[in-house]
């Protein structure tokens, strides 16, 4: 699957039957996991010192975005990254899937101070072993996966095993590294996230986002109500 231009996607979606916007659609039936990037390219400063970093830009994103999404679906936060014993083992269950969940998603990424690496395969794992065998996956990253896993290999055993669990993923201000030592499969991708394989096996979305306004539309794209799970347009993701 592709990226979309945000406001592409979201006309497609509004047009397709049974996809309401957040607000018309109710409570939304299948619990979701964020599994938020808090690696070291997070914090990073770029050419402009003066200019916010990613991870200052993407608090912003969560606290526009998380009102119109939690009134209307359980919503879990994992994030990667800083902490654990190396740099690849910072993957942190902050909690499982929960009503009115905002205010404890936006205090999450708040806190959540860059560093280490970015384990992708095992953090999408660990968030669909608390989803169990359906539900959603909505993954935030910079970058490509730098601890060894193989997002592939595992977007395809989900498929196989979970056909009940989608995995969408949104790329923010991705850094590609052509040369990336510890991504066996990262070479298949040219100048995009090796993460978006794990959208192309699940039936779920890859967004490209660039700011801080395509971020937040980009959650609530994938977080809301009106996303079309496995490519069935008469079968809403809720």
């Amino acid at each position: 699957m592709r990226a979309l231009p945000l406001l592409s996607l979201a006309l497609a979606l509004s047009a397709l039957p049974g996809g309401p916007a957040p607000q018309a659609a109710g409570e939304c039936a299948r619990d979701a996991m964020l599994v938020f990037d808090g690696s070291g390219s997070m914090g990073e400063v770029g050419h402009d010192p003066t200019a916010p970093t990613r991870i200052m830009d993407a608090r912003r994103a969560v606290r526009d975005a998380m009102p119109d999404i939690a009134p209307y679906r359980r919503v879990g936060l994992l994030t990667y990254g800083p902490g654990g014993t190396h740099a690849c083992s910072g993957i942190d269950l902050r909690f499982a899937p929960r009503a009115e969940a905002g205010a404890a998603v936006v205090a999450g990424i708040e806190t959540l101070a860059p560093g280490g690496l970015t384990p992708l395969a095992d953090s999408v794992a660990a968030a669909a072993e608390v989803l169990g065998g359906a539900g959603i996956v909505v993954l935030v990253t910079d970058g490509n996966e730098t601890c060894g896993g193989t997002p592939c290999a595992l977007g395809r055993a989900l498929a196989a095993g979970r056909p009940g669990l989608t995995v969408h993923v949104i790329g923010f201000r991705v850094v590609y590294d052509p040369f990336s030592w510890n991504s066996p499969e990262a070479q298949e991708f040219d100048g995009e996230t090796v993460a978006k394989c794990l959208p192309d096996a699940t039936g779920g979305l890859f967004v490209s986002t660039e700011t801080v306004d395509e971020l937040a539309d980009a959650l609530r794209v994938t977080l809301g109500c009106m996303v079309v799970g496995r490519g069935r347009p008469d079968t809403a993701a809720s």
